[in-house]
């Protein structure tokens, strides 16, 4: 199979945003499992987006989907999962100012994903602006896990611990593709 991307480092940035995002979504599906669906049901709508992710990362890596196609799902489906994650059904966190400040990061986070995958010219964007919405995603997480390792709930933290930092791999993943392109 021909694949689109031919350098050994773009191959290896792609590979190891795959395989971190496939051993992280199988965590969560064990926990999921492990939980039933009573609890841990939006888990799995999320695993679902990861996998969608995955999917058109693999179609798009091997040529089998089109650079504006790869562009609006996988802006659609991170946009899903930073809306249901971090805005609709955030984790519950202790300190209330560090809820707020990462509240403000993820509606930065929808809005730069709107402005700058979801219009017809994308291939203008800088490096700049793409490694943006992978920092501000990383420092959503690093947020979340601090605050939920430092006042651990139950023993669903464990495995909440792994979900937060599937979405900023699979965003290095995205702009991966979108760098090289």
């Amino acid at each position: 199979m021909e694949t689109r991307f031919k350098k050994k480092s773009q191959i290896f940035d792609i590979g190891m945003t795959a395989a971190a995002a496939v051993l992280s979504v199988g965590i969560m599906l064990y926990g999921i499992s492990h939980f039933g669906l009573r609890e841990a049901w939006p888990e799995l709508v999320l695993n679902l987006c990861y996998i969608a992710c995955l999917v058109l990362m693999t179609l798009y890596f091997f040529k089998r989907l089109e650079s504006q196609h790869f562009n609006y799902w996988s802006s659609v489906f991170v946009g899903i999962t930073v809306l249901l994650r971090d805005i609709l059904f955030p984790p519950p966190l202790e300190s209330y100012p560090l809820h707020l400040v990462c509240l403000v990061l993820s509606v930065l986070l929808l809005l730069m994903l709107t402005f700058f995958y979801a219009r017809k010219d994308w291939k203008s964007y800088t490096k700049r602006n793409l490694w943006l919405l992978f920092i501000i995603d990383m420092v959503i997480a690093g947020l979340y896990n601090y605050v939920i390792y430092r006042y651990p709930i139950n023993e669903y933290t464990n495995y909440m611990l792994t979900e937060i930092w599937i979405r900023p791999t699979l965003i290095y993943g995205l702009v991966a593709c979108f760098v090289s392109e």
